[in-house]
């Protein structure tokens, strides 16, 4: 019998104990700061109609990069390869039992056939967050301050990363006064979101606009006001460009990136933008929206950059190392009491000499064992190893609870 690959397909991840500590702590300041907010959370389906996507989705993406197939009952369908088109077709749905404005977010897993390379893989989790209903630019000064909360709360100070805002309204402007179509227009704006990779940009450029690209673009008052307001939130780190205009077709007006300004790794981030008509394509109403999407990928590479992932991870507080089968019972009802006082336990039946269960704790990095016995049986008292610090204490139960809340707390 051929024995199976043991790999995994390429261009997504495994998630061992590790990995998943890493990418569960990711999640925990995700949802922390966007519940700090008001944001509401919320999920979907990874299936999507592929028609969601060929409609409003770029065409670069929906015909190079997303997983489409047709199913048993002859559907065309697309594993999403972001949320924003899914996230609107719910409002669609709803839009008049809903109470606007709404904050919403979700963290789904996503799928895009790219090459694999550093920051970029096929999958990937993502943090999505939207503002709808809300047409000012408080809205806009809003999503940028939790963008720059986020980073923040990773560790990051201001001068780690910078962020750069346009208005494509401004550029979609300028190239009507250059007498370019709708298609035009799309087909050199992907082209400028690409400019840093595109070694020919200026013949690429001539091509499409049938001119030189020297178009002088200066900030509208909008990006003026909302500098100012970011300004007086305390963000600084904020710089007008007139070359950043994301991909996506379905962009409106300001538009954001953020940057690692890291020598070694100066790539955008993430970023979002306004897009106010989505929902047209439902027949929904029109709805003033501006959100954000932020990868996993890409931030964890930007934190292990700088060394503030801790990769230290253990399964429980405490472990619990049990002498012989005669104690069992008594030692999984100390176990059981310690998890009702809030610990995290983890219990070592004797399958092994108590020297061996100890190296066991160490190794997974729990920091304190209980040695139950006989005698701890008869005395109603536990033997308790902290590894950290090489002591042995012997105490009551009560005194034992006491002991950990006092070590966990200060930790």
């Amino acid at each position: 019998m051929k024995k199976l690959d043991t790999s995994s397909y390429k261009g997504v991840r495994d998630f061992y104990p590790e990995d998943m500590f890493v990418l569960d702590y990711i999640k925990s300041v995700w949802h922390e700061v966007l519940q700090q907010y008001g944001f509401e959370h919320y999920n979907a389906s990874i299936l999507e109609p592929s028609e969601l996507y060929e409609s409003k989705t770029s065409d670069e993406i929906f015909n190079e990069q997303t997983y489409s197939f047709v199913d048993r009952g002859n559907r065309k369908v697309t594993l999403r390869p972001e949320m924003t088109p899914t996230v609107s077709r719910m409002i669609a749905k709803k839009q008049r039992e809903l109470s606007f404005p709404l904050r919403w977010y979700s963290i789904p897993n996503v799928f895009r056939y790219e090459r694999p390379q550093k920051g970029r893989l096929r999958e990937h989790w993502q943090l999505n967050a939207d503002i709808f209903g809300i047409g000012g630019i408080d809205a806009e000064a809003e999503i940028i301050e939790i963008a720059y909360k986020i980073m923040t709360r990773f560790g990051l100070n201001e001068s780690d990363f910078v962020i750069k805002i346009n208005d494509r309204q401004i550029l979609n402007q300028a190239l009507d006064d250059l007498g370019l179509d709708e298609e035009k227009k799309k087909e050199f704006i992907r082209l400028l979101d690409k400019k840093d990779k595109v070694d020919d940009f200026n013949d690429k450029a001539f091509k499409i606009l049938g001119k030189n690209y020297d178009v002088v673009i200066k900030p509208s008052d909008e990006i003026e006001k909302l500098t100012e307001k970011l300004n007086k939130r305390g963000i600084k780190n904020i710089v007008f460009d007139p070359n950043m205009v994301r991909g996506f077709d379905y962009y409106t007006g300001i538009v954001f990136e953020i940057f690692d300004t890291n020598p070694e790794n100066r790539r955008s981030v993430f970023g979002g933008g306004r897009y106010d008509n989505l929902l047209e394509i439902f027949g929904a109403n029109k709805l003033p929206t501006i959100g954000f999407g932020m990868g996993d990928v890409t931030i964890k590479d930007v934190l292990e950059s700088r060394n503030l992932i801790s990769r230290k991870i253990t399964p429980a507080h405490v472990g619990i190392a049990i002498f012989d089968e005669e104690s069992n019972d008594y030692a999984i009802k100390q176990a059981d009491d310690l998890r009702k006082q809030g610990f995290d336990v983890l219990v070592h039946y004797p399958t092994k000499k108590i020297g061996d269960q100890i190296k066991f704790f160490d190794k997974k990095g729990v920091p304190f064992v209980v040695i139950i016995g006989q005698d701890e049986v008869k005395s109603k008292k536990v033997k308790l190893k902290y590894l950290a610090k090489g002591e042995e204490k012997e105490l009551s139960y009560n005194q034992l609870v006491d002991f950990l809340k006092e070590q966990l707390d200060n930790k």
